[in-house]
C-alpha cells in the first residue's frame, strides 16, 4: 500500500454523514476536484489557486499565475497544473515548481505505483514527472493538444483535442503511441477501468471500448453536449459524467446501464467531477465559487443547486447594457467592493484614478508591477478595444475585446457607479 504524505490532513468527510455539503471560499470557478485515498478534497480554480479541504475549512495552495485547472494526489503530496503552463508539487514545506509545458496544463494523471505523474497540455505534449526526483521525460508527440490522461491497464491513455484516443507503453514511453479511436469530434475525457476505457467528447459522444482492442462495449451518448467532466470509482462500480447541460449521469460498469441522470446546474457547466472516498458521495465543481457534494443515494431529492447565484446566468435583457458588459468580459475575475475578495484579478473598487498594480495585497505579474497606467475612461477604453495582451503584453488578464465603441462606454459608466470610492 502506498505511503501518502504526511501533509495530507485525514480527517472524516461530510459524506459520512450522508448529507448535501458545500465548500465555500474560493474566488472563481472550480476547474478541478481530486480526493485522495484518505477521504481529503482538494480543489483547483480560476482564483489561480487550489485548496486542501480540513471538512469545510480550505488551505490555500497559492503559486500559480492563472488559473489552476488540472490536480492529483500522489505519495509524494498534491500535483497541480493550471493556464501559468506550470507544474508544481506540493509538498509539506511548500511549493516545488517541477517545470513548465509550453501551453495550458490540462490533465494529471498519477501512476498506479505512485512513481509518476503524467501532465499533458495543449502544446500538444505529454511529460512524465518522477516523484522521487529527476528530470521530466516527454513522451512521442500526440500530434495534436493533450485534454485528458487515464492510467489503466499497464498504460497511460491521452485523449487529444483532433479527437483521438491514444495508448503509449510505459516501458516504451518515447514510442508513437498506438490509436484506438479516431472520434469525429475533440475527446475532452478519459476514465480507465478493468479492461475498458470510456470517454466523452465535444459533441457530446460518451461511449465504452475495450482496452486493448478499441472495439466498443456501450455507448450512453446524450443530445447534451459537451462531455466536460468523467469520474469512476473502482470499488463500486460507478461512473459518473458532468456535461455543458449541467447534468450528472451516474453509470453501473457491472452491467452498463443508466443508474441514476440528475440535473446538478440549472443552466452551465460541469467541469469537475470526483467521487468520495467509499463512493457515496459525488462532489462537482462548475461556474459557482463553491464545490458541492451530493450523497449519492438521495441524488434524485435534490433540485439544482449549482449556478443559483451567478448573476452574469441572469437574462441579459434585464440587465442595462454597462452592467451586460461588465458581467460577461470581468465579474469572473474582479470585484466591485473593497470586501476581501479571492478571485483572480483586483478588486475595481475605486479604480478610477488608481496607478495600474498598486492595489495593496494583491500578486500582480510583472508587465503591471510599477506600470504608469492609470486607470481613467481613456485607458480603460484602450485596454478593452485594443484587447489586454495587445496593451498590456504580459499581463494576467484574458485576451478578449469589446469592439464597440458604444458598448466600452457603456460599461465605463456602469463602472463609474459601482466603483465608487476615489484612489488609493
Amino acid at each position: 500500500m502506498m505511503r501518502w504524505a504526511a501533509f495530507l490532513i485525514l480527517t472524516a468527510l461530510p459524506a459520512a454523514a450522508q448529507e448535501f455539503t458545500t465548500l465555500k471560499g474560493h474566488g472563481g470557478p472550480v476547474m478541478g476536484i481530486a480526493v485522495s485515498p484518505q477521504g481529503q478534497v482538494a480543489t483547483a480554480s480560476f482564483d489561480n489557486s487550489a485548496a486542501l479541504w480540513t471538512g469545510n475549512s480550505p488551505k490555500w495552495l497559492e503559486a500559480h499565475g492563472a488559473a489552476v485547472t488540472a490536480l492529483g494526489f500522489t505519495p509524494a503530496g498534491l500535483i497541480t497544473g493550471g493556464d501559468d503552463f506550470a507544474v508544481y508539487l506540493w509538498r509539506a514545506e511548500g511549493p516545488e515548481l517541477l517545470g513548465r509545458h509550453k501551453g495550458k496544463v490540462t490533465s494529471v494523471a498519477v501512476s498506479p505505483d505512485g512513481a509518476f505523474a503524467a501532465t499533458g497540455s495543449w502544446d500538444g505534449s505529454v511529460r512524465l514527472w518522477p516523484l522521487a526526483g529527476g528530470r521530466p521525460l516527454e513522451l512521442s508527440s500526440p500530434g495534436a493538444g493533450v485534454n485528458d490522461l487515464a492510467y489503466g491497464g499497464g498504460a497511460l491513455f491521452a485523449a487529444t483535442t483532433d479527437g483521438e484516443l491514444l495508448r503509449y507503453d510505459p516501458v516504451h514511453p518515447q514510442e508513437p503511441p498506438l490509436p484506438l479511436v479516431k472520434h469525429g469530434f475533440g475527446i475532452n475525457q478519459v476514465e480507465a477501468g478493468k479492461g475498458w476505457l470510456a470517454y466523452g467528447a465535444v459533441d457530446g459522444g460518451t461511449r465504452v471500448i475495450d482496452m486493448d482492442s478499441g472495439a466498443q462495449i456501450a455507448d450512453f451518448s446524450l443530445d447534451r453536449r459537451p462531455v466536460l467532466s468523467l469520474t469512476h470509482h473502482t470499488e463500486t462500480g460507478q461512473l459518473a459524467v458532468g456535461d455543458g447541460h449541467g447534468y450528472i449521469m451516474v453509470l453501473d460498469t457491472a452491467e452498463w446501464q443508466i443508474a441514476r441522470d440528475f440535473q446538478a446546474t440549472r443552466q452551465g457547466p460541469v467541469w469537475a467531477l470526483a467521487f468520495s472516498e467509499d463512493g457515496l458521495m459525488i462532489w462537482a465543481g462548475g461556474l459557482d465559487d463553491v464545490a458541492y457534494g451530493w450523497p449519492i443515494a438521495l441524488l434524485d431529492s435534490f433540485d439544482p443547486a449549482m449556478d443559483a447565484d451567478r448573476s452574469f446566468l441572469r437574462n441579459s435583457k434585464t440587465m442595462p447594457n454597462g452592467e451586460r458588459q461588465f458581467m460577461r468580459k470581468c465579474s469572473i475575475c474582479h470585484g466591485l467592493t473593497d470586501a476581501p475578495s479571492r478571485k483572480a484579478g483586483p478588486s475595481l473598487h475605486g479604480v478610477f484614478g488608481r496607478r495600474a498594480g498598486t492595489l495593496p495585497g494583491y500578486r500582480y505579474s510583472p508587465a503591471l508591477d510599477g506600470s504608469k497606467i492609470v486607470w481613467n475612461d481613456n485607458t480603460i477604453d484602450a485596454l478593452f478595444a485594443e484587447g489586454p495582451d495587445h496593451y498590456i503584453p504580459g499581463s494576467k488578464m484574458p485576451m478578449q475585446v469589446i469592439a464597440s465603441s458604444a458598448d466600452r462606454a457603456d460599461l465605463i459608466e456602469f463602472l463609474k457607479r459601482a466603483t465608487e470610492g476615489g484612489s488609493q
